[in-house]
């Protein structure tokens, strides 16, 4: 399942280092790739009264054929032969009932006709007419030339209404007859009500109590570099102006760049980065003169307990629209998902929580609420069908939402950012292999051999204790069924250094299980 970083600056697609650690040591200089994301286990409607199905006007609808001036005079056409056919739009057309041949129309025929205030709405157009146009069926004649709406097409949308009053029911039905008995020409049929004022106040856990209670703690981040720029967004952590965000929204700033941080009210303030954990796609980063009376931070709940079918919010700056707030659902938990940062040298790993809710570039770093307005994780990736090349989203194109957005738990995301803002470096959990990323098998491959003069195998480290030898393939963690090397590492990282797991493998078709504790790396270089 691939996945990208939705802020503008974002790298290749899943991209990470292939035969790399779990967090152990220096990486092997090797060319290939893992793969970019872990695998996780009516026809048209014919206009009204089209040429197969013309709406005959009742007799009672047309005034009687005037009488002749005197008894030799010859008499007129009859009215009853009316409407008379009408003349197609377009060469072929045959709209509303339109016959073979054009009648012709007499000055006597104009004055028999009904104004054009008579239509049952007022003046205006009927049925599937929006004005008149040389490719209009109505409004004007194949040549381009305004002409007189045709009876034909008027009781047609006579009779739609009729029906529709009918089905709607007698309330209506009675209104409509009240207007015509009352002799007006053009009257409105619209009903009006009286506001329900109850039903426009917005509880606070409404999605709009939620958004107006959130979005002033929900901030725009733009970072500026040498080389690239980005916007992302954030949240208020804290009362002492740290702001939470992804690692991919700031590292354009990260080494001498510019931040500047926006809140809801227009107002900006400077910002420097407190620490990044490039593996996690955390980052703190801080008000340089925090103002005390903006830094209300949201209430974080506990991802542990998010279920399927949970509601959830996300809040963000999606394309630069700052502000912006969508809905949606968790549509998944603990899904593996790999992600590249915009040199594809660094991949960053999650168990995230995946949702429906609209998130697009510029929604990296934002919060992803839950029906109680508590930040249940940070939105940092989509899934996109965008196939430009480069970074995630293409160096010619930016992905959207199809509906597949992940976000790093805020469980995880809280234990980073407190450690990060207590050390300024990142702490990982370790296995202490060399994964195999080019073993298309189930599970996750420990290198056969040594890389590049890298041990397999750290030695003395974690999986060495534990009595696991190079080739052996890891199929569970702590009872989590293990597919790839991505996810394997997306499931170290939920743990913490010197947690205890257990480890299933497989070695030479046997299968083994034991108990390993995990190690412990500080820092992001490898």
């Amino acid at each position: 399942m691939s996945t990208e970083h939705e802020s503008g600056f974002t790298g290749p697609q899943g991209a990470q280092p292939a035969g790399g650690q779990d967090a152990v040591g220096p990486a092997p200089d090797r060319t290939a790739q893992q793969p970019a994301v872990p695998s996780a286990g009516a026809p048209p409607v014919a206009p009204v009264g089209g040429p197969s199905a013309a709406v005959p006007p009742p007799p009672a609808a047309y005034p009687p054929p005037p009488a002749p001036a005197d008894p030799g005079a010859t008499a007129q056409q009859p009215l009853s032969a009316y409407p008379p056919p009408q003349t197609p739009a377009m060469p072929g057309a045959a709209p509303y009932g339109a016959g073979p041949a054009a009648a012709v129309e007499t000055e006597a025929d104009r004055a028999a006709w009904p104004p054009p205030s008579t239509h049952p709405f007022g003046a205006g157009h009927p049925v599937g007419g929006w004005g008149g146009g040389a490719d209009h069926p109505v409004g004007a004649t194949a040549e381009g030339k305004p002409r007189r709406r045709r009876n034909g097409g008027l009781i047609a949308l006579v009779a739609a209404v009729a029906i529709a009053a009918g089905g709607i029911g007698g309330g209506i039905g009675a209104l409509v007859s009240g207007n015509s008995d009352s002799g007006s020409v053009g009257s409105s049929t619209t009903i009006s009500s009286t506001v329900d004022q109850a039903a426009l106040n917005r509880a606070p856990t409404s999605v709009a109590g939620i958004a107006a209670k959130a979005l002033p703690s929900t901030v725009t981040i733009k970072a500026e570099g040498s080389q690239e720029s980005g916007t992302g967004t954030g949240f208020v952590y804290d009362t002492e102006g740290h702001i939470l965000t992804n690692n991919h929204v700031v590292a354009p700033a990260a080494n001498g760049g510019k931040l500047t941080v926006k809140f809801s009210d227009g107002s900006s303030y400077a910002a420097s980065v407190v620490g990044r954990a490039e593996g996690y796609d955390v980052a703190v980063i801080k008000l340089d003169n925090p103002p005390k009376n903006k830094l209300t931070p949201l209430p974080l709940g506990d991802s542990a307990k998010v279920a399927v079918g949970d509601a959830t919010i996300a809040i963000g700056a999606p394309f630069g629209l700052e502000g912006t707030v969508t809905t949606g659902i968790i549509s998944a938990k603990d899904r593996p998902v790999a992600s590249g940062d915009s040199t594809g040298a660094q991949a960053s790993y999650m168990n995230a929580l995946q949702t429906d809710a609209s998130i697009n570039p510029g929604n990296s770093g934002g919060p992803l609420l839950n029906a109680g307005g508590q930040v249940i994780g940070i939105n940092s990736a989509i899934q996109s069908t965008s196939q430009g090349g480069g970074s995630p989203f293409g160096q010619t194109e930016q992905a959207g939402s199809i509906g597949l957005g992940f976000a790093i738990p805020i469980n995880q995301a809280k234990w980073v950012a407190d450690t990060l803002i207590k050390t300024g470096r990142p702490v990982y959990a370790i296995l202490g292999v060399l994964r195999n990323d080019d073993y298309n098998g189930d599970g996750a491959q420990i290198m056969p051999s040594d890389v590049q003069g890298t041990p397999a195998i750290t030695p003395g480290g974690p999986a060495d204790k534990a009595g696991l030898k190079p080739g052996d393939v890891v199929t569970k963690l702590d009872g989590v069924p293990i597919d790839s090397g991505p996810t394997l590492v997306s499931e170290i990282w939920t743990h913490r250094p010197g947690d205890k797991v257990s480890l299933t493998y497989t070695r030479s078709g046997e299968t083994h299980t034991t108990t390993v504790t995990l190690g412990e790396r500080t820092g992001d270089s490898q």
